[in-house]
C-alpha cells in the first residue's frame, strides 16, 4: 500500500459547490490536502474549519495569512511546524503565498506546501525562486512535497524551474487523466504535485470520483507516494 495520499485542489473560494468540494475530498481519502483559493475574506477561519470538518480532516495551517493557501490533514498526522508565507507582490496583482507544514507520518518527516502562482509569467518565475527559498529555510532536512496551481503548463518556465529540482508526479506515474483545467471543459494541465527525488511516485492523476465537474472550476490531482525510510 502507498505510504501517503496527497490531494491538490483549487476550490475557487468555495464559490461553486462547497458540498461537492467536501464530497470530492472525502472520496479521495487523502492523508494531506493542499488547497488553493481557500476562503480569505469574511469569516475565512470558520469557513476553512467547516471545509476541514465536512471533509473529515483537520486544518494544519493557511488561509488569508498564506495568500489563500490552506493545508488539511487527517487525524494522526503529526504537525512538527507550520508556516504561513506571503510572497512578494507586484502592484495590481493578487497577493500570492504558501501554506507550509512540516509533518510526521508513518515514521517519516516531510515538508508539504500548497502554492498558487500568478497569471503573469514573470511573477510566476520569480515566485518559484521565492518558494524554494522559504521551503529550504523551514524544512530542516525534510523532503519536499510541493503542490498547487502553477497557472502554466509543463515545459513553460515556472514549471521547468520547479521540475529542475523536484519530480513532477503526473509526468512519471500518470494514472489515466492528468488534465486539470477546466472542470467543465478539460484541456490544460496547470495543476501539479511535485516531490523530492527520494520520494517514490506510485500513481498520480485526476481522481475519478463524483462531483468533480460542479465542485470547482479546476479538477483535483491525487498522488500516491511512498516515503523514504528513516
Amino acid at each position: 500500500m502507498p505510504d501517503l495520499r496527497v490531494l491538490s485542489y483549487n476550490v475557487r473560494s468555495l464559490k461553486d459547490d462547497k458540498i461537492a468540494v467536501a464530497a470530492v475530498i472525502r472520496a479521495c481519502n487523502p492523508d494531506v490536502v493542499c488547497i488553493q483559493e481557500a476562503p480569505r475574506f469574511l469569516r475565512w477561519r470558520s469557513k476553512a474549519a467547516e471545509l476541514a470538518r465536512t471533509s473529515g480532516l483537520l486544518v494544519v495551517t493557511g488561509g488569508r495569512t498564506a495568500g489563500a493557501m490552506l493545508l488539511l490533514a487527517r487525524q494522526g498526522v503529526d504537525v512538527e511546524a507550520k508556516h504561513d508565507v506571503l510572497l512578494s507582490k507586484a502592484p495590481k496583482l493578487h497577493q500570492r503565498g504558501l501554506a507550509i507544514g512540516v509533518l510526521k507520518i508513518l515514521g517519516a518527516r516531510i515538508c508539504v506546501a500548497s502554492m498558487h502562482l500568478d497569471l503573469e509569467a514573470g511573477e510566476r518565475r520569480k515566485h518559484v525562486d521565492e518558494v524554494f527559498t522559504h521551503l529550504d529555510r523551514v524544512r530542516k532536512g525534510a523532503p519536499i512535497i510541493l503542490a498547487g496551481d502553477v497557472n502554466e503548463e509543463p515545459g513553460e518556465p515556472a514549471w521547468e524551474a520547479i521540475t529542475a529540482r523536484l519530480t513532477d508526479a503526473g509526468a512519471v506515474a500518470p494514472t489515466g487523466d492528468i488534465v486539470t483545467f477546466s472542470a467543465q471543459n478539460p484541456h490544460k494541465i496547470i495543476d501539479g504535485i511535485f516531490v523530492d527525488p527520494s520520494i517514490e511516485v506510485i500513481s498520480c492523476g485526476v481522481p475519478d470520483v463524483p462531483g468533480v465537474q460542479q465542485a470547482s472550476d479546476h479538477r483535483p490531482v491525487l498522488a500516491e507516494l511512498r516515503l523514504p525510510t528513516l
